[in-house]
């Protein structure tokens, strides 16, 4: 199902393609705290929504010849999955990830979209949200008939701040754009801003690249800085700050649900020595603002 969209139109970018960096380490970071998120919200029976504002194609092939480009999963998903036992803040996230690849050989990466799927249950809802015309038909065919998928074909900021707050009144809004242009950065930050004042109990998970791009570095600054109840930032950097790509990246999360801290706190030490080449970089997990 599509939105009405009333707005005027404006120019939007649809060269990415998330087929070249899936199950990266970036993926590896934003789907684990994403599967905790949704973990601590359904210690409670009611009903939940997941909202994802740039759903991608949903599921990948890392056999694909955009994945085998750059095989970026091999220093993602596929070195966790290598690293033996995972922590049990991990569990869910990992368990989805194997379910995916049942013959014991990783060919399939969950996107954000089968990840959120395969952790719902029965009277949960998924909200997707993908302009890219390839990307949103993979949607359409990788859920169809599920009726609790919301699909929608439009662009995902636009769409969160018209949807919120959902009927259910509880979830977790996921946004996770590309940040190919500079206006990117800014449309986050109205798009947080003006979606908590709708749905000010949501929770919003930010996630955010660590690039060397002043932008970038001011984005994060912004964001940290922002009034956002229970904010808290998690982060792995891989190299140093002058490093060229994509170095690490993190997310700042709104509205955190009690005890996920501690899980964070316990479950980013490891995550970083599992994913950094020799030790490099840092982590971080630390609360911005506690009310």
């Amino acid at each position: 199902m599509d939105l009405p969209d009333t707005r005027p139109k404006r120019q939007i970018m649809l060269g990415y393609q998330h087929e070249y960096h899936a199950g990266n380490h970036a993926d590896v970071l934003k789907h684990a705290v994403l599967a905790l998120l949704i973990d601590a919200l359904q210690r409670k029976p009611a009903p939940l929504r997941v909202l994802d504002t740039h759903a991608g194609s949903g599921a990948y092939d890392l056999g694909s010849s955009e994945a085998q480009r750059g095989r970026e999963h091999s220093a993602g998903i596929a070195r966790l999955l290598a690293a033996g036992p995972a922590p049990a803040e991990l569990a869910r996230y990992v368990a989805v990830v194997e379910a995916a690849n049942s013959s014991g050989t990783l060919v399939r990466y969950p996107g954000s979209p089968a990840l959120a799927r395969a952790l719902l249950r029965p009277d949960d809802q998924l909200e997707l949200f993908e302009l890219h015309p390839r990307a949103f038909a993979a949607l359409e065919s990788l859920f169809r008939g599920e009726r609790r998928v919301h699909m929608h074909r439009r662009d995902g900021l636009e769409g969160l701040r018209a949807v919120v707050p959902p009927l259910e009144r509880r979830g977790i809004a996921l946004i996770d754009p590309s940040y190919e242009t500079r206006d990117d950065f800014a449309r986050v930050i109205e798009t947080v801003t003006a979606a908590q004042r709708r749905w000010s109990n949501g929770i919003y998970a930010v996630w955010y690249p660590l690039i060397r791009k002043p932008e970038a570095a001011a984005f994060v600054r912004r964001l940290r800085g922002l009034a956002l109840p229970r904010a808290y930032q998690v982060e792995i950097e891989l190299a140093s700050p002058g490093a060229p790509g994509l170095r690490g990246s993190g997310l700042v999360v709104a509205n955190l649900p009690f005890g996920v801290d501690a899980r964070l706190e316990a479950l980013l030490p490891w995550l970083h020595r599992c994913l950094a080449q020799d030790g490099a970089g840092r982590w971080r997990a630390e609360w911005l603002r506690r009310e």
